[in-house]
């Protein structure tokens, strides 16, 4: 079988756009590599969230997902929500160049993050170190600012 393959458009505030493209290896690690453009510059909160609804806006994806239940963290914890990928950083024109493998993020099984969004965020995540009451739960990353709910991609 070749590898599985998803894509998600990001829309949102003012002029954040972009897309992403998911691709599952025959490890079972899911690669995110694309472009988001309309951002500050700096760092942004980057986590999959647990609905692929955007009926009203980003907020309507919910939580960050986590089917196991634990508190947020950084990318490389034991302890992190599925969800957690960390941030992407933009440039000072306002693009976030995306390149990231993770092995909690499948695009098949149990915990597929199919149909579910992505969502970049007006802060940098704090990968629930900051000591922040919303740090064990959102890494304190502020508004969502742009999303795009994730979907089988053709493989033509």
């Amino acid at each position: 079988m070749g590898s599985l393959k998803a894509v998600a458009i990001i829309s949102g505030n003012t002029n954040v756009g972009g897309s992403l493209q998911f691709v599952q290896d025959s490890s079972g690690s899911t690669h995110v590599k694309g472009k988001i453009t309309g951002l500050s510059p700096g760092l942004h909160g980057f986590h999959i969230h647990a609905l692929g609804d955007t009926t009203n806006g980003c907020i309507s994806t919910g939580p960050h997902f986590n089917p196991l239940k634990k508190n947020h963290g950084a990318p490389t914890d034991d302890e992190r929500h599925a969800g957690d990928l960390g941030n992407v950083v933009a440039s000072p024109d306002g693009i976030a160049e995306v390149s990231i493998t993770d092995s909690r993020i499948p695009l098949s099984g149990q915990h597929s993050i199919l149909g579910r969004a992505v969502v970049v965020h007006a802060d940098p995540d704090d990968l629930g170190r900051g000591g922040h009451e919303l740090s064990k739960t959102t890494g304190n990353a502020g508004a969502r600012v742009g999303c795009g709910i994730i979907g089988l991609q053709s493989s033509v």
